[in-house]
């Protein structure tokens, strides 16, 4: 139905910032609600931030609250993750994914997610 496609991962320093990109697929990301989740090596996957499908509600985990901004300028087909001030704990696999109607109570949690990309890279030296 729609694939989301990631982009914009790197390494970089300690304070630096990046963008990441999360393109739809094979579809479109219109009605869809989508979010951020990382996975560090030896971690679960944990969730990172969420913008709903209208892109008036958004989420963070309070590890990345005021550092990171989601944003839906192409409230369509691409949604971004804006990363100021990265530490090396944000080292991770940063994943892209899409569901339909999830409610803001579980927002969080990965199972709501239907469509996922199969991730990029953010490597982050102290």
């Amino acid at each position: 139905q729609v694939q989301p496609v990631e982009s914009g991962g790197g390494s970089v320093q300690a304070g630096d910032s990046l963008t990441l990109s999360c393109a739809a697929s094979g579809g479109t990301f219109r009605m869809y609600d989508l979010a951020w989740f990382r996975q560090a090596p030896g971690k679960e996957r944990e969730f990172v931030s969420s913008i709903n499908w209208s892109g008036d509600t958004v989420a963070y985990d309070p590890s990345v609250m005021g550092r990171f901004t989601v944003s839906r300028i192409n409230a369509n087909d691409t949604i971004y993750l804006l990363m100021n001030s990265l530490t090396y704990e944000d080292t991770a696999v940063y994943f892209c994914a899409a569901g339909e109607h999830v409610s803001v109570f579980h927002r969080r949690n990965e199972e709501v997610y239907d469509f996922w990309g199969r991730g990029t890279q953010v490597t982050v030296s102290s």
